[in-house]
């Protein structure tokens, strides 16, 4: 690891870093930021605040690109650029001109995927077709793609389970590989006659593949086996396993082919392997800081042309970072360039270094006025899959000059820094400690996890906070504890979850972070395309992150844990860590047990383990049912579904509050995702709620927050460290915390809605909702489902807003400037 020498290099911009990174509690700013774009602290420079509190600032001229591109590569004449977009909405490969940045051609395909290459002489291009399980086949004819007869692996999703993953081109051979991260393997295509020559099974999931430049051996990259593999091409054997990092992904040969760089997502490092000897002589640390948690997800590497200098796309950092490569062994940092949001390619052009940004420079609004989003589908323009506009940026290879300033913008972007990861910002005397490891007065976290709703959706009937209540789909009549908790604790209506869907959303409550291959895997299975991504950690090593869950950072510190219905699915754990530390007769995700029966399984272990005095010091539980079944006939109808979650809440918190411990705990509780349901501010923006002795009473917070915050205060409570840069960086939700405790019960609120009220219309929307998926959270088609929730509740004509992205939030000051209103 190069550490001392990153920090030589960067000791200029150090001072300007801490000022940056140690702004205190944002409650307490005298102007709060403004959403849009905001003036840069390098001169002429502009940054887009996003709603997870990172900033954009990308460098060079930017084109506009496809959904989630993830992958690019330059013609062999050097001329044209093809770009690979695999995201929720509509697939394509595209054809750009490199000197230029024009966009030259558009092909749409049914589904792709990451692998893309030319041939040799440049007249064809292959990209990957995903889960159809084929290779798109185009001639490069001028500035146009044509469609060619497709290369066939087999048969689509779900009959068989390939995946296509990366591609290259043998020309002297006149052949095709292809690796797949399904069935694990390496299918090598004779291009004449367009068929399968051989299989070869992998050692686990791949992503891309390399051919040397003498063209005798590939080199696979084992997404889910953190090692590379070479293949002999004369002997069609694997010879053994080079072991890398967490997660190899992107690939890059020197000429000579003797040096094989490999980014490693999961671990923010690139290995650098010797391919004569088979082994890796030099990691490379990526991240903005040495020795720094998960989080910068390095996901694309490219040389320049002489193999003086490497480019890596750090892809949660917005960055690229810059090695000079020259001397084998001693590699040296040389700076940062700031891209736009996730950077999932980068490649070298002559003197030009071309950028993909898969999530492009903001989350954009969705489209308003009278054309409401219709119930027919995933469709519509506004749902969140298909929000993410990507770009190519293009600049002049940075010469050290423009990399010093670069690096600055850099680190003027992030959050994160070491001192903050150190010591956040939480004033001393807080119920929050300062530090990891400082003592505080509470002992039992209870965190508790919902499914899927937006703060309109909920609370926008709450006078006190930031609502509309045209949107509000569950007010006070039909979720009373839940609009008393605010009440009577603090109301949060400035908080925004870090995730997407369901698919990253459990990741990102439960580590903080979301992989490579969660977040380029969930837009293919969510608009139906096909593909696993990971379902409560039943994909194993491919999906996880390096260093696990909060369960394993309990373990490593000492602290008990239990489960209750997270990460298990049909009584079972969903990854190994968690066996023997879950509740086998809670229920996990099942829209046909009710919440107020898991509640009475919960009391009854909680009070066994209250009697035997092993309460665990985290308790992670699962309350899934205001996710609702929407309009399908004989389900339960989702105010019904809504009451019953909010029930089940209400006495569990007042079951807690009259135990023994109650004066040492508090519960945090908050929603997986927002999911895709209307907003007036962001469809980011959730509810979150805070309640325990220790939390300030009838108290309006309107700082921003985000998932990784609440995780940091639990963190800090428990005396755990950070699991990614996200936490690290995270602002902790001290100013919700009083050091003066009130230990008063919680009081249920009955339930004012009938819990047992079932639909019985035969409608166009309950048709609708029979095709749907419910067997697991987000099975069903986000933007039809929440249509179908509004539906059944306004009305089978009602038309839902649209649903709104912002590309930042405000933050604003906690009502009475921190100070607290007495408690009654």
């Amino acid at each position: 690891m190069l550490f001392s020498s990153q920090l030589r290099f960067f000791a200029p911009f150090l001072p300007l870093l801490m000022l940056l990174g140690c702004s205190g509690n944002p409650s307490k700013k005298a102007e709060p930021e403004a959403p849009g774009v905001l003036p840069g602290p390098i001169a002429g420079t502009n940054q887009t605040l996003l709603p997870n509190g990172w900033k954009l600032s990308p460098a060079g001229a930017l084109t506009p690109l496809g959904d989630l591109p993830l992958n690019l590569q330059i013609s062999p004449d050097g001329r044209l650029a093809a770009v690979v977009n695999a995201g929720w909405g509509e697939n394509s490969v595209q054809l750009l001109e490199v000197a230029t940045g024009k966009l030259l051609d558009t092909r749409e395909v049914p589904a792709a995927w990451m692998g893309l290459a030319f041939a040799p002489d440049g007249r064809s291009l292959y990209a990957s077709g995903g889960q159809h399980n084929r290779i798109h086949s185009f001639r490069v004819e001028g500035q146009k793609l044509r469609p060619d007869s497709a290369l066939v692996l087999g048969d689509r999703w779900p009959k068989q389970k390939i995946g296509v993953a990366g591609l290259v081109v043998d020309g002297r051979r006149n052949l095709l590989y292809a690796v797949t991260r399904e069935d694990n393997s390496l299918y090598t295509f004779d291009l004449k006659t367009r068929r399968i020559l051989r299989t070869l099974k992998l050692p686990a999931e791949a992503y891309a593949v390399l051919l040397s430049p003498d063209g005798t051996r590939l080199y696979i990259s084992l997404w889910g086996g953190h090692a590379v593999v070479p293949y002999d091409i004369a002997s069609q054997k694997l010879l053994p396993s080079i072991e890398v990092e967490s997660h190899p992904n992107d690939m890059a040969l020197t000429r000579d082919g003797r040096r094989l760089f490999v980014a490693n997502a999961n671990s923010n490092s690139v290995s650098i392997i010797d391919t004569r000897q088979g082994r890796v002589t030099e990691t490379l640390n990526t991240a903005l800081f040495p020795a720094s948690p998960i989080g910068s997800t390095p996901n694309s590497v490219a040389l320049t042309a002489d193999d003086a200098q490497l480019f890596i796309a750090n892809a949660d950092n917005n960055c690229l970072a810059v090695f000079d490569v020259r001397e084998p062994r001693a590699s040296r940092p040389l700076g940062f360039v700031p891209t736009g949001w996730y950077p999932t390619a980068v490649r070298v052009a002559g003197s030009q270094l071309m950028v993909v940004n898969g999530k492009g420079q903001t989350s954009k609004p969705n489209p308003t006025g009278p054309n409401p989003i219709r119930d027919v589908g995933e469709t519509g323009s506004g749902y969140i899959g298909g929000l993410m506009s990507s770009s190519l940026a293009r600049l002049p290879l940075p010469d050290a000059a423009a990399l010093a300033t670069f690096s600055a913008q850099v680190y003027a972007n992030t959050p994160f820094t070491k001192d903050r990861q150190a010591l956040p910002d939480v004033p001393p005397g807080n119920p929050v400690p300062q530090r990891v490891g400082d003592k505080s007065p509470i002992k039992h976290v209870f965190y508790i996890i919902k499914e899927n709703r937006t703060y309109d959706q909920v609370l926008g009937d709450v006078p006190a906070g930031n609502g509309d209540i045209s949107l509000c789909l569950f007010p006070e009549k039909v979720t009373p504890n839940h609009h008393a908790l605010t009440r009577e604790f603090v109301l949060l209506d400035n908080f925004y979850v870090d995730a997407e869907v369901s698919a990253d959303g459990h990741n990102w409550s439960t580590a903080a972070y979301a992989t490579d291959f969660v977040e380029k895997s969930w837009p293919s299975n969510y608009s139906g395309r096909g593909g696993d991504y990971d379902f409560e950690g039943r994909r194993g090593e491919v999906a996880e992150p390096k260093d696990g869950f909060l369960w394993d950072y309990c373990r490593r510190a000492g602290r008990t844990f239990r489960s209750y219905g997270e990460f298990v699915y049909k009584g079972k754990a969903g990854v190994p860590s968690l066996q023997n530390v879950y509740c086998k007769k809670y229920a996990g995700f099942d829209m046909n047990i009710l919440d107020v029966d898991r509640e009475k399984v919960w009391e009854h272990d909680f009070d066994s383990l209250v009697a035997i005095n092993k309460v665990p010091d985290l308790s992670i539980v699962r309350l899934p049912n205001d996710h609702t079944l929407g309009a399908i006939k004989g389900a339960l109808h989702p105010l019904s579904y809504a009451a019953d979650n909010d029930l089940a809440l209400g006495r569990m918190l007042e079951h807690l509050s009259k135990s023994p411990i109650w004066k040492e705990s508090v519960v945090m509780i908050i929603e997986d995702d927002a999911q895709n349901g209307p907003d007036h501010v962001d469809a980011h923006r959730s509810t979150a709620y805070l309640v325990g002795p220790y939390i300030r009473r009838h108290t309006v917070v309107h700082t921003a927050y985000t998932t990784s915050g609440m995780l940091r205060t639990l963190e800090l409570i428990l005396g755990l460290p950070p699991m990614s840069q996200y936490d690290a960086a995270a602002v902790p939700l001290w100013a919700c915390f009083t050091s003066k405790p009130n230990f008063a019960p919680y009081v249920l609120r009955p339930a004012t809605t009938p819990l047992d009220v079932r639909n019985t219309a035969y409608n166009a929307p309950a048709r609708r909702a029979e095709k749907f998926d419910f067997s697991r959270e987000d099975a069903a088609p986000d933007l039809a489902f929440n249509e179908n929730i509004w539906q059944a509740i306004r009305g089978e004509h009602s038309q839902m807003s649209a649903p709104r992205r912002s590309a930042a939030v405000r933050e604003a000051k906690t009502k009475h400037e921190g100070e607290e209103e007495d408690d009654d």
